[in-house]
């Protein structure tokens, strides 16, 4: 008859995925002519769990790349964002209260748009946050009664070698050798 243990581990007991999309206005000193680039830096975050939702709190750099005077000079504007997101996590309520939260960012934010907005440049950054709430757990196996025991008892290698030495040995070797020596003897003389 089979019995249940259960074995207490940590795992991940809740996930949550979210793409997000952000509009950033950036104000300039001259009035841009064209949109050279634009890359994001030093993404810094967070997160911290109420109920099923996990708030994940950032920062980034942004830097737009620009030319202004009809393409005659360039410059370089540079400026932190901050936010704030939410992302559900699907689990169990309670077990979600006792979980490490762990924030991943799926996808670094990126800027998929950059477009001149008469002053300034407006941005358009998408990022993509994971989170994994780790916690204990129980995991239940079920345990076979020692009677279904299907191991072959192994033998003492010295014995099974013993046996396999004795199969070998010829009784009447010695006695052979001496008649066949013997033999040599009488044709030589």
């Amino acid at each position: 008859m089979a019995t249940f243990r259960e074995i207490v581990t940590k795992a991940v007991i809740g996930k949550g995925k979210k793409k997000f999309s952000d509009t950033i206005s950036l104000s300039t000193d001259n009035t841009p002519t064209t949109v050279l680039g634009c890359w994001i830096i030093n993404h810094n975050f967070g997160g911290s769990l109420n109920g099923n939702i996990v708030t994940v709190s950032g920062s980034y750099d942004i830097n737009v790349w620009y030319s202004y005077d009809n393409d005659t000079k360039t410059e370089v504007l540079k400026q932190t964002y901050t936010y704030q997101e939410n992302v559900t996590v699907q689990g169990n309520q309670e077990d979600l209260s006792n979980g490490e939260i762990i924030v991943r960012s799926l996808s670094g934010p990126s800027c998929v748009k950059a477009e001149i907005n008469n002053n300034s440049i407006e941005t358009t950054v998408e990022k993509t946050l994971g989170i994994e709430l780790v916690g204990d757990t129980k995991v239940k196996i079920n345990v076979e009664d020692d009677n279904d025991d299907d191991w072959e008892e192994i033998r003492d290698s010295d014995e099974t070698i013993e046996k396999q030495i004795d199969k070998e040995v010829e009784e009447n070797y010695i006695e052979e050798k001496e008649e066949v020596i013997e033999n040599q003897e009488n044709e030589s003389l």
